[in-house]
């Protein structure tokens, strides 16, 4: 599993506050802490098992909507028609070994719908997360085995191959998250609970959210706000708007009962249409990586680092206090600190350099960088970045390199 080591003032505030959660706000985005957010699929206790040119391309699909239906219920009706055949079941059955009861087999469900004609299925990453094995289960009820291609846990994507021969769904076709408005009606067809090929309906509720992703430190941009009830075994399913095109995958809700109260958020399409194609051509895909650790600076890590005798002449950024060897930042010279200063059991470097922007875009914290290097980026792009060194502003170029496979 891909690990990113990254210091978070999350970490500071833990040791004084004893770990508050929460919701973060900002003036665009949202942010969901992991203890708000739930995975929808029904997934327990299972063990977690140079970019090249991509030539792929995803067919057209071959269904049509029959646009000349007035009344709103007979779209409904004629939509999910069209469009559910494309809708598969994924179970994953994962081998567990108990000392008394010795093998036992455990078994999750979740959702996916057909990408293309080749057999590829799409999917969220934490519903074949730990799977020994994985079965698909078309509208028809034909039961096929699946493989998997290739995944990528920071946006919680997989893609899965089955070979279903002539008996093939059509593909359903994927939107331009970008022309997504709020407001529009939208339909969630998945497996809720195992009650397979279950439709739901609602609005786009907001757009651009940021939510957190399973991977620690990580996050899922461009994320898509919806009403339409998603309940656990809806993982993985299309959110299709009224042409029947998929503009994002639903994967979390927020909810303290563990089903749908309204807030459900999906992988949006674009993310997916720039993730899968080098998944199913390389079978992963590569982040741009700068290789840097860092600490948010807030109001309370600033009033610390200031007790510890650093100056801190902004009220937001992140402060390095490390650079990762080998990466573009060390050999750009961005520097962490040098001197240690101890937070409870941890001891943070204090007096390294401190980001404030990248490409002139202000930076206030990891989240804003993270976000903005995994939408607005590509490996071997030169960034400037604005950097505080000494009470001195200075602007660094950074050439990306790919981030490492051992993260």
């Amino acid at each position: 599993m891909k690990k990113r080591i990254i210091i978070s003032f999350f970490v500071l505030t833990s040791l004084a506050l004893s770990g508050c959660a929460g919701i973060d706000q900002t003036t665009d985005t949202a942010t969901v802490s992991p203890q708000d957010l739930i995975n929808l699929s029904d997934i327990q206790d299972t063990t977690k098992a140079e970019v090249t040119d991509i030539s792929y391309e995803v067919e057209p699909a071959l269904f049509e909507i029959n646009e000349t239906i007035d009344d709103y219920e007979e779209q409904i009706i004629s939509l999910y028609k069209a469009a559910s055949p494309s809708v598969v079941n994924i179970t994953s059955v994962a081998y567990v070994f108990n000392h008394m009861l010795g093998q036992l087999t455990e078994e999750g469900v979740g959702t996916g719908f057909v990408y293309d004609t080749q057999g590829h299925i799409v999917t969220n990453y934490h519903v074949i997360e730990g799977a020994d094995e994985l079965i698909v289960t078309l509208s028809t009820g034909e039961k096929l085995t699946a493989e998997v291609i290739g995944v990528d846990e920071t946006n919680d994507l997989a893609v899965l191959s089955i070979d279903a021969g002539q008996n093939l769904p059509t593909p359903l076709p994927l939107a331009d998250s970008d022309l997504v408005e709020v407001g529009e009606t939208v339909l969630a067809i998945g497996n809720p609970y195992g009650l397979e090929w279950t439709l739901t309906t609602g609005v786009v509720s907001a757009l651009g959210r940021v939510i957190q992703s399973s991977q620690e430190g990580e996050y899922i941009a461009e994320a898509i706000q919806t009403d339409a009830a998603i309940n656990p075994g809806n993982s993985g399913g299309p959110l299709v708007n009224m042409e029947g095109q998929v503009i994002g995958i639903t994967s979390q809700i927020i909810s303290a009962s563990g089903s749908s109260s309204g807030l459900g958020f999906a992988v949006s399409s674009n993310t997916v249409q720039r993730i899968v194609p080098e998944i199913i051509a390389n079978g992963r895909y590569l982040h741009p990586w700068l290789g840097l650790e860092m600490v948010d600076l807030t109001d309370y890590s600033i009033a610390i680092l200031e007790e510890a005798g650093m100056f801190v002449p902004v009220e937001s950024g992140v402060l390095v206090v490390g650079v990762e060897w080998g990466s573009p930042t060390e050999d750009a010279d961005i520097r962490a600190g040098e001197r240690g200063m101890r937070f409870g059991p941890y001891v943070i470097p204090v007096g390294g350099d401190i980001l404030t922007a990248i490409n002139d875009v202000p930076i206030e914290s990891q989240q804003d960088l993270m976000v903005y290097l995994e939408t607005q980026t590509n490996i071997g792009d030169t960034v400037m970045l604005s950097i505080i060194r000494d009470g001195k502003e200075q602007s660094v170029s950074v050439t990306l390199t790919a981030e490492p496979a051992y993260h």
